[in-house]
């Protein structure tokens, strides 16, 4: 059957659809409606663009009415999508804000993002050959939660075992392999901090307190479930990962961007765990990294950000066993020698490296008061536009004060931001439409 009608409402029954492709506007590449403006206007009828997903200054449609429209139209998608099953999003466009207005209203409506890779179309659209637009599209998958998992998320919900159903649930969508050219893919999203991401998200969504921080996230991974490099999987999954894993020369590791302090504590995770490093070694390297630091976010001294996301071997107890893995592997001298030999203990002395996960959750307290330190003066600062700060602070002020119920505090924070970056940081935007939501306040 074959059908016309606005994707915000049709007459399609609940949960009857098998699939949902979609290939939605694209912000402000194309004003559909204005394209027929001439033939219409000889016709003496003209289409009605108050409804339209689109943003366009003339007509007064910002970032936020874009993705409230885009909303009504998922949250309509996932009414008539049966559970389970899935809805693949193709995304053209150049701006960060509007991918971000598209993934919080996917999100909003319940879905829940399982994958997000480039398609190559090799023969561009007339907008992209035409045009200074970037040249490849997203496609990202996105399932409809079960509702099994939505009734024992409305009884344990706000505790560590909803959490950890989620995240079992979500790697079961999750794809197991990916290779390319005899070459196996890291899956971005089995690892450890999208796999938070995305509980956080799901937590959000549903108005439920987050029971787990992140360091006590990663924790409970390390213990529930195997990984293989750097990603996540169900035990089942492990096993076909292992098989399929035989089949290619090596995985590829994702290359990291440093843009900002969320970056680059990932790059410098990345650094450290392949080999542990003094702070002479490291800071070269980082220099090199940081050539597209954001202008608004403010530049932490690499020596804090070490202090206060990694730990330093001081010369005294045993040498520790990531440091003794890398020694014992990579110099012949120090091979088969104890922790506690004077020789071993003088090459690792000085070196950083990334905590186990018991040892980092005392971290990521220390780290945590730190943030909220800076967020405190953000609050309470009497500057109406905040140029440069500090944005895992708001981050961390932001998650607290939802935590809290203080939804006003976000707001009033917010409004401190560059609406540009507000709308451009994914955590960001759903902390503050959240709050939105439950203030009644326009956005």
């Amino acid at each position: 059957m074959t059908s016309v009608a606005d994707c915000a409402r049709t007459l399609i029954p609940d949960d009857s659809i098998d699939y949902v492709f979609t290939d939605p506007p694209f912000g402000e590449n194309i004003f559909y409606a204005d394209l027929n403006f001439l033939v219409e206007s000889w016709h003496g009828i003209l289409t009605r663009s108050e409804p339209e997903a689109i943003v366009d200054r003339a007509k007064s449609k910002g970032i936020s009415d874009y993705q409230h429209l885009m909303q009504r139209c998922f949250e309509e998608y996932c009414r008539v999508l049966k559970p389970g099953r899935w809805m693949t999003v193709v995304f053209h466009n150049s701006r960060n804000a509007v991918w971000n207005a598209i993934q919080e209203a996917m999100l909003a409506a319940g879905f829940v993002v399982a994958d997000v890779r480039t398609l190559d179309k090799q023969q561009g659209s007339y907008r992209q050959v035409t045009s200074t637009a970037v040249k490849q599209d997203l496609v990202i998958s996105a399932y409809k939660p079960n509702y099994g998992l939505e009734e024992r998320f409305t009884l344990e919900g706000g505790n560590e075992n909803g959490a950890w159903d989620f995240t079992r649930t979500h790697m079961r969508q999750l794809p197991v392999f990916v290779s390319k050219e005899e070459r196996g893919e890291v899956i971005a999203e089995r690892q450890n901090y999208l796999l938070f991401d995305r509980m956080v998200a799901f937590h959000v969504q549903r108005g439920v307190t987050v029971p787990l921080s992140a360091a006590e996230f990663y924790a409970g991974l390390e213990q529930r479930f195997p990984s293989r490099e750097g990603m996540y999987f169900l035990p089942e999954q492990a096993v076909e990962y292992d098989k399929k894993r035989m089949t290619v020369k090596e995985v590829l590791q994702l290359q990291l961007f440093v843009s900002d302090e969320a970056s680059a504590i990932q790059w410098l995770k990345q650094a450290l765990t392949r080999k542990p490093q003094t702070f002479q070694e490291i800071h070269p390297q980082f220099l090199r990294e940081i050539g597209g630091w954001r202008k608004h976010e403010k530049l932490p001294e690499l020596s804090e950000m070490l202090q206060q996301n990694f730990l330093r071997y001081d010369g005294g107890a045993e040498v520790p066993s990531q440091i003794h893995s890398y020694l014992s592997t990579n110099f012949k001298e120090l091979r088969n020698r104890p922790k506690v030999d004077w020789l071993l203990k003088v090459k690792a002395k000085n070196r950083w490296y990334v905590a186990d996960p018991n040892k980092a959750a005392d971290l990521e307290k220390l780290r945590e008061r730190t943030l909220m330190r800076e967020f405190e003066e953000y609050r309470q600062s009497k500057h109406k536009r905040l140029k440069v700060f500090r944005l895992e602070a708001v981050r961390a002020g932001f998650k607290k004060a939802w935590q809290e119920r203080k939804y006003k505090t976000i707001i009033s924070v917010a409004r401190k931001i560059p609406e540009t970056i507000l709308h451009e940081d994914p955590k960001l935007l759903m902390w503050y439409d959240q709050a939105v939501t439950r203030t009644g306040e326009e956005a």
